[in-house]
């Protein structure tokens, strides 16, 4: 670089030039000011008035689970508002107090609740480190609302709130919103005149009233508008409404169906698919009152509506309505809960009836809302039934994939449009099992079930993921297999050959489709991925119905019957030429209720079975997980209810628990592990607690206390026991 006289480099070690001073100076300007990091605000004067915050911290741990109070700085009085987002300096402890103030600590997040005058903490007080935005996102109604939900389910406050309050963008935040809408005008009954009761309850609705009902759906695409006539009528009186279904494509649906009731920008769309900018938009306008309708999946449950007068579940049986984070709050639970605490009307529908429903309406809690037999008679297709002993008859079910009345079942609807096939698996041939004695073809290694994942015949471990080579039965020694159940793709390699002048679609994980036209096809679905064809199926096959009925489980032939009736309620009617072929033992309760429509009479005696038991949901259960020692030590010193039965405990049974015969210690699975399974290579053991009705909330408050306390101790990861109340699953 030259000097001021033209020479180079002509200046002693360490002298700048002018020039490049001058270059220095510019990148300085040039440069992006650092952001200003939070402070304890040494020194600051705090507000005169309300000085002390008291904050819900982001700590999901039970012996946190309370407030702690912060002293608010006189420059954050005027945002420092109950309800917003702030952070906090945590665990700074005694020592670090300076002036009177404690310093240090951990910057973490957290909600403050109130401000109040006084502190009844003794010592010195941390100052709020910053409000992170002056929107108050939690306001007191949900906050009694995450409170019970927390204390229902034994878990943490704030547990509950990262699954009721989405996280915070900016942008969506600095967004104006619009004034809240005139209130529609009350619908006319529609197809709820179908239903006794039906109009009764949507005049309730527009009249201010709050009824609560557990409604069973006639087969059909109605279903999407009926709700959206149950929403328009609530919100003809004034009252804002709430809508929870179990996925996206059904929130589409009823999406749809509102949109064409009530027009653009009356209702909010809460799901995930949505992304986090639009989902905490449409978050923020139902907070701030600007829509008063909203239809979203599982964590819609929490949105803030204003002046509920109406929350509606449906199909309260799918899985994705428990959460699968803690404190694992159930949607069906959550939303009457807030019927309860908001004195609004509350509605539980679906196609089928689960032992939950059927009990609010065994208690009196709700009124029925259902249709006469003739009507149900002439929505639903005609249901046929193949069994073993059909089975055993037929020469064509020997050799091929159907029985010969599936097959002529699927060829004449093959004529007027298409034909569903649900099939209980997904892949290829995902179990197998012995030619000759008929057990199953189990891993060397790991003892899982062997897989055919594909047509080249290698066989695949479903747990460990390694191949296996020369299997030979352990049993008989015969070293021919068959499959056990045939998954969607190798049923539809099959179909595709019978019917070679038929498209075959498959919707399943990989892909789920949504509609298919009403054209003839041939439509191969697992359960629960169906999609819906124009004009509705002329057919379908529910094939290998003993695989969902013979799975260990309580709730076998209740999901059985649901995944049932939710494949056939998309055939056409019986007067349209819609048959169903259910391929199960036809003596079978789950099978008959299928064959005569009747969902409620399936779940009512179930639910009489289970008061005689002593089984959920009569009564109130609680599932504890975890190493054998562990589970021990914790039912050793939780202080249960004097009424409480332990059940257990038992091994954990599952593909992670390792307690399969042969498995070998150490091994860890090749796939991703399951909520709510124990760590790759550990033996988990479970135990089950039940109380007897009405001790449901002691049963919980003596789980989450006894939690708390070894918490507080510091037990160690190993030591640590997971509590899940009113599990889905128990085997």
């Amino acid at each position: 670089m030259s000097g001021e006289d033209g020479t180079r480099g002509g200046g002693a070690a360490g002298d700048v030039g002018p020039e490049q001073l001058a270059l220095v100076r510019e990148a300085v300007r040039k440069a992006k000011a650092p952001r200003a990091k939070p402070r304890t605000w040494r020194g600051a004067a705090l507000a005169k008035e309300l000085p002390v915050a008291r904050v819900l911290v982001d700590k999901g741990v039970l012996h946190l689970d309370r407030y702690f109070d912060y002293a608010v700085p006189e420059e954050l009085d005027e945002v420092a508002r109950p309800g917003v987002r702030v952070r906090v300096r945590f665990g700074a402890g005694g020592r670090n107090v300076r002036e009177g103030r404690r310093e240090g600590g951990s910057l973490i997040d957290g909600f403050l609740v109130e401000r109040v005058a006084e502190s009844d903490y003794p010592g010195a007080l941390a100052a709020l480190a910053q409000v992170v935005s002056p929107e108050p996102v939690l306001g007191p109604e949900l906050l009694g609302l995450a409170r019970a939900v927390a204390d229902r389910y034994a878990g943490s406050l704030a547990d509950v709130l990262q699954l009721a309050v989405p996280p915070r963008h900016a942008r969506a935040e600095a967004a104006g919103t619009g004034e809240p809408p005139r209130p529609p005008v009350a619908p006319e009954p529609g197809s709820w005149a179908r239903y006794g009761r039906g109009v009764e309850f949507l005049r309730s609705l527009a009249g201010g009233g709050a009824p609560r009902a557990v409604w069973t759906a006639l087969p059909g695409p109605e279903w999407a508008e009926e709700i959206a006539r149950a929403v328009q009528a609530t919100l003809a009186s004034g009252r804002g409404a709430l809508v929870v279904v179990p996925a996206g494509r059904p929130a589409a649906r009823v999406d749809e169906a509102l949109g064409e009731l009530l027009g653009e920008g009356r209702h909010a769309l809460l799901t995930a698919d949505a992304g986090q900018e639009r989902r905490y938009r449409e978050w923020l306008a139902v907070r701030r009152g600007a829509v008063r309708a909203v239809v979203g999946t599982r964590a819609a449950m929490f949105a803030p509506v204003r002046d509920l007068g109406l929350v509606v579940v449906w199909d309260d049986g799918d899985s994705g309505h428990s959460d699968d984070n803690a404190p694992f709050p159930h949607v069906r639970e959550v939303l009457e809960l807030r019927a309860s605490r908001d004195r609004c009307a509350f509605l539980l529908g679906s196609w089928t009836c689960t032992v939950e429903a059927a009990q609010l309406v065994e208690s009196g809690w709700a009124a029925p809302i259902v249709a006469g037999r003739e009507q149900v008679r002439a929505a639903a297709p005609l249901v046929r039934t193949v069994g073993d002993g059909d089975l055993a008859r037929d020469e064509a079910a020997r050799a091929a994939r159907l029985p010969s009345l599936a097959w002529q079942v699927a060829r004449d609807g093959l004529r007027d449009g298409p034909v569903l096939v649900q099939v209980p698996r997904r892949g290829y041939v995902p179990r197998m099992a012995c030619a000759r004695c008929r057990e199953p073809a189990r891993c060397r290694h790991c003892a899982g079930p062997l897989e055919a994942r594909d047509g080249a015949g290698a066989l695949v471990c479903g747990w460990c993921g390694r191949e296996e080579g020369g299997w030979h039965c352990p049993e008989c020694g015969g070293h021919r297999l068959r499959a056990q159940v045939v998954g969607a793709r190798r049923t539809a390699e099959e179909l595709g050959r019978a019917f070679p002048a038929v498209p075959v679609r498959t919707s399943g994980r990989e892909q789920v489709l949504d509609t298919v036209p009403g054209t003839p096809a041939l439509v191969v679905s697992t359960p629960g991925a169906e999609p819906v064809a124009e004009g509705g199926y002329a057919a379908a096959l529910l094939l290998d119905g003993w695989a969902m009925l013979g799975r260990p489980d309580l709730r076998a032939g209740e999901d059985a019957l649901r995944r049932w009736i939710g494949a056939a309620a998309l055939v056409r009617n019986q007067g349209a030429g819609g048959t169903v072929v259910v391929v199960a033992e036809p003596t079978l309760r789950p099978v008959q209720a299928l064959v005569r429509w009747d969902p409620v009479g399936h779940a009512v005696r179930e639910l009489a079975e289970r008061a005689e038991l002593g089984f959920p949901p009569v009564s109130r259960m609680a599932a504890v997980s975890g190493t054998a020692e562990a589970v021990v030590d914790f039912l050793a010193a939780v202080e249960l209810p004097s009424d409480a039965e332990v059940l257990g405990p038992v091994p954990l049974a599952g593909p992670f628990s390792g307690t399969g015969a042969g498995s070998a210690a150490g091994t860890e699975p090749a796939r991703a592990r399951r909520a709510g399974s124990p760590p790759p290579g550990e033996r988990w053991e479970r135990a089950l607690v039940r109380v007897p009705p009405g001790s449901g909330a002691a049963l919980a408050a003596a789980l989450k206390a006894a939690q708390a306390a070894r918490m507080a101790r510091g037990v160690s990861e190993g030591a640590r026991v997971r509590i899940r109340m009113d599990p889905p699953d128990i085997g």
